[in-house]
């Protein structure tokens, strides 16, 4: 017996059918890695798998909960991200015959295994990785790191000060405003 996750579906049964027999998958929550190292984030949603010429569509409307460092102050905190997947993905065991099937012609596609495990780990990880934000926000008013010591400015932004050094080589038109004026 092969032990399948919630975002791994068999769909040997769906192959066997005509194109546009579908199968829904309501309420899923698993918990995916979806970053090389294996960070684990909650994904919540619906899954939709359709029967096509070429092999299953499987369309997913997802929630995740990921982990980020807010780019301004550097502070880890947890974003919701909502991913919208369509993907195709092709057989590679004929389901009538158990003969191995050529491959598709495109060599990124998605491929269903073996076993008849359409396995949506990837897609995921990769429409994570579309959908995120270059430059996460812990907050929208967030103040970020002090320029000059690196202190967070969200927790001490009325009383931080610094005094401005003073370039050397100003010092001489600093000196022309601390002299009283000969007129």
């Amino acid at each position: 017996m092969l032990d399948v996750a919630a975002v791994e579906f068999n769909v040997a049964q769906l192959l066997q059918e005509s194109t546009g027999a579908t199968r829904r998958y309501e309420g899923l929550r698993e918990e995916v890695a979806v970053i090389d190292g294996g960070e684990q984030v909650p994904v919540e949603g619906d899954v939709t798998l359709t029967r096509t010429p070429g092999g299953v569509l499987a369309a997913a409307r997802l929630q995740l909960l990921v982990g980020e460092d807010c780019a301004r102050c550097l502070t880890p905190f947890e974003a919701p991200l909502r991913v919208t997947i369509e993907e195709i993905y092709h057989p590679t065991i004929d389901i009538v015959n158990g003969q191995r099937l050529p491959a598709p012609e495109d060599p990124e596609a998605f491929l269903i295994d073996e076993h008849h495990i359409l396995d949506l780990t990837e897609p995921i990880r990769q429409y994570r990785l579309m959908a995120g934000s270059l430059a996460p926000l812990c907050r929208p008013d967030c103040r970020g790191l002090c320029a000059v010591c690196g202190a967070d400015l969200n927790d001490s932004a009325e009383q931080h000060q610094h005094e401005r050094p003073i370039d050397a080589r100003w010092s001489a038109l600093n000196e022309l405003q601390t002299q009283p004026s000969k007129e």
